[in-house]
């Protein structure tokens, strides 16, 4: 959603680079280039208007002018101002004192709420409550059934004593639900209201009795990221109507501006509580401004990832696998790599998780070409293999392989591709588990054989008709050592030749999407 806007402030970012001081003229320049940026994203007016004043204030301040890196510096400042903007801190959600905590979700028809009341029944199912969802929604066509099937998908009970469609009154539901949840022991109750594709004073007098009824712990505003400026004043209409604790932004996977995630908790003074961000009923989680500041800002979100992994990840199997590795209790083998593939498509999206590691950006479009299916055609590939092949891939020769990518309905280069990969991921993986970066010379860990073709030092040509002495002590001496042609940073890493103390350009890296194919 917010990859416009990533985009345009990496450019701007890209000009203060290598700046010894920023003069008042590279401070406005800046200034307005994310000014743009940000009203490109459809961001509030009045946001952008006090987001900007104060970067610019901090920007001419002392904390920039002795800053070693002013363009640092600046980057840390736009960061800690969307921090701000985006709601500061984590909002988290309140429990009642004596149970069940009730929470009621508000919002326009169209903006996901059904979807998103079991989606948080299955986000504090995960939390260790016992949550009923309550279907309050009877006006909208089959809106009781949408959620009874969600409900079903998500493990949850759900409360649906009235057929809905136009039929029952949602107040006398909600308040019946309460006595419900009691008498079943359930901790949570979440209460799913109805909607329009419009304000009106029936939505909201329907909304505020249902609130009078059941006196909820939290009232969340639901809003479609995707609406734009609409959302700000849509949010104000509800707080002004009805009121609400707090706001849960849906659809942040959209290809919108975002502006909405950037306006509604300034505008509001309501912070973002929860995000949705995928149609699946795990695409939901607590809302982190700084996580999304950092996200936005093309620094990845490695807290959110690490968050992901613990969740999933088997920590025996990890153990043993980076054991292996090590050169201890055995050789990774493909049985291994397989295990270490499906623990990590149970993360989810793998376009996602790539998402999340800082300086992804510059590869955006192979990120969006990258086919989430691949990670299904290697298992097929690697479960075609019999137990031996799999533990030793050594053995397998050509016929082996026709007789694998017949058995997976895949081609032979196919099986080869994976193969020669896995031999090369096991040797980089092992390198970096010894503690030694791959490709990097003179590092711990990585073997030092073979010299790598076109880096290897010059040798000095003989003269002609002039004898070499067998004697070491009589041959000319070697040139001095400070008489070395000087090298630019990061040459021996096979980052490119340039000029000494010349910064560091991100476009000399090696191409990566090979590997996103």
């Amino acid at each position: 959603m917010f990859a416009t806007l990533s985009d345009r402030l990496s450019d701007t970012f890209k000009n203060l680079r290598g700046k010894g001081r920023l003069s008042e003229a590279d401070i406005d320049a800046t200034a307005r280039e994310i000014r743009l940026a940000l009203l490109e994203a459809d961001v509030a007016l009045p946001v952008v208007k006090q987001f900007v004043a104060s970067v610019k204030e901090r920007a001419r301040g002392s904390e920039v002018s002795g800053a070693l890196n002013p363009a640092q510096q600046v980057i840390k400042i736009v960061n800690e101002e969307l921090v701000g903007i985006l709601g500061g801190e984590t909002r988290r959600l309140r429990f009642a004192k004596q149970p069940p905590t009730v929470i009621m979700l508000a919002g326009l028809q169209g903006a996901g709420k059904t979807t998103l009341a079991a989606k948080l029944a299955l986000w504090l199912k995960g939390q260790g409550t016992s949550p009923m969802l309550v279907a309050a929604d009877l006006q909208r066509p089959n809106a009781v059934k949408q959620l009874q099937v969600n409900g079903e998908r998500a493990g949850v009970t759900v409360f649906a004593p009235e057929p809905g469609n136009g039929v029952g009154d949602p107040v006398s539901v909600a308040r019946r639900a309460i006595e419900e949840a009691k008498r079943t022991l359930h901790d949570v109750v979440i209460v799913d209201t109805a909607g329009r594709l419009g304000i009106d004073a029936e939505l909201m007098q329907q909304a505020a009795d249902i609130r009078d009824a059941v006196n909820p712990d939290e009232v969340l505003f639901v809003v479609d990221a995707m609406i734009g400026q609409d959302a700000v004043n849509t949010a104000q209409a509800f707080l002004d109507g009805v009121g609400y604790d707090a706001v849960v932004l849906t659809k942040l996977d959209g290809d919108a501006r975002g502006g909405a995630a950037l306006s509604i908790a300034q505008m509001t003074g309501k912070p973002v509580m929860f995000a949705s961000n995928g149609e699946k009923l795990t695409d939901f989680d607590l809302f982190h401004p700084d996580r999304m500041a950092s996200r936005i800002l093309d620094m990845g979100d490695l807290l959110t990832l690490i968050e992901q992994a613990e969740k999933t990840f088997d920590a025996d199997q990890a153990a043993k696998a980076a054991a292996k590795l090590q050169g201890q209790g055995g050789e990774f083998t493909l049985d291994d790599f397989l295990e270490q593939m499906q623990q990590v498509r149970k993360m989810g999206s793998l376009t996602k998780m790539l998402g999340m590691l800082p300086g992804m950006g510059q590869f955006r479009e192979q990120l969006e070409n990258f086919d989430e299916r691949e990670i299904d055609r290697i298992q097929a590939i690697i479960q075609s293999m019999t137990p031996a092949e799999r533990a030793n891939p050594k053995m397998i020769d050509g016929s082996r392989r026709s007789r694998i990518a017949k058995g997976s309905g895949r081609a032979v280069s196919d099986v080869n591709q994976l193969v020669d990969r896995f031999f090369e991921a096991r040797k980089m993986m092992q390198q970096m588990a010894r503690g030694g970066a791959p490709g990097m010379p003179g590092m711990p860990g990585v073997g030092m054989g073979k010299k790598a073709k076109g880096r290897q030092a010059p040798q000095p040509r003989k003269a002609k008709g002039r004898r070499q002495s067998g004697n070491p002590a009589k041959r000319t001496p070697a040139p001095a050592a400070d008489a070395a042609p000087e090298t630019a940073p990061g040459a021996a890493f096979g980052l490119g030749a340039g000029q000494a103390g010349e910064e560091f350009d991100p476009s000399q890296l090696p191409d990566l999407s090979k590997y996103l194919k």
